[in-house]
């Protein structure tokens, strides 16, 4: 049996609210969008600064719903700076043979990381 990692989720072009140095790592991102794009809390990212062209790999936080956050923190809030723009990338592991009729799950967001459309 032969296994692939495939994009499994994304939120496209959301908005750094927060930094928060002094915590110890991670990404805090608001509760809905999690929940639209089949992400969950302790779920390995990666983070694409659109801004800079960086990425970085981190794990979620659950933010507070409806609130819009999307928080650097620790060592990733020296990484981009509020109001960069971002996409969250989650993968998955899955037999070669499902990767085939997978389909990802993606959202898109306005300026204060509310969802405007789901692909």
């Amino acid at each position: 049996m032969m296994f692939r990692t495939v994009y499994k989720s994304k939120i496209q072009g959301a908005i750094v609210t927060e930094a928060n140095l002094e915590y110890a790592g991670s990404i805090t991102i608001d509760e809905d969008l999690l929940d639209a794009a089949d992400i969950i809390p302790n779920e390995r990212v990666q983070v694409v600064n659109l801004n800079n062209g960086t990425r970085l790999e981190t794990y979620v936080i659950s933010g507070k719903k409806g609130s819009g956050v999307i928080c650097m923190n620790g060592g990733t809030a020296r990484w981009a700076v509020v109001g960069d723009r971002i996409l969250v990338i989650s993968y998955a592991m899955m037999e070669a043979k499902d990767t085939v009729v997978f389909k990802p799950k993606v959202i898109f967001v306005n300026d204060k990381n509310k969802i405007t459309g789901k692909k």
